[in-house]
């Protein structure tokens, strides 16, 4: 296991200890401390994506062509190609985190190691493309 793989692990043990506190303040202040860690990790431009778009695009390591599409509320995250999307991830935490620390989670994983992210995730085809979508 390299530093940020690691680094990763630790980050989700903070967040989980956080939460099975249960308090509704303490589980306040978890989503507070998620939201300043999502901004200090996203660059200004992806920030204004996620909060604009409701999604934040991270460009594969490995192929210059590909974007991970990660929502900002729990959802699949897209693989798309030249654009046009590939296929869906799946890849959820066990226990209940915030919205923030699971968009960061997904960043960092992708950005540490793509090839592990991806062994980790379900996959799914999509039925139709986006060009069947919109001329169909």
């Amino acid at each position: 296991m390299n530093m940020l793989e690691s680094a990763l692990v630790v980050v989700i043990i903070l967040v989980s200890a956080i939460l099975i506190a249960g308090s509704a303040y303490q589980q306040s202040a978890a989503r507070r401390h998620a939201v300043e860690l999502l901004r200090s990790v996203l660059t200004l431009e992806q920030y204004n994506q996620l909060i604009c778009h409701g999604h934040i695009d991270i460009p594969s390591p490995s192929n210059p062509e590909r974007v991970y599409r990660v929502p900002r509320l729990p959802g699949r995250v897209q693989v798309r190609e030249k654009g046009e999307l590939k296929m869906l991830l799946c890849l959820q935490p066990v226990g209940l985190i915030p919205d923030a620390d699971i968009v960061v989670i997904h960043k960092l994983m992708i950005e540490a190691d793509e090839e592990a992210y991806l062994q980790k995730a379900n996959h799914l085809i999509p039925l139709f493309s986006d060009h069947d979508r919109m001329h169909g």
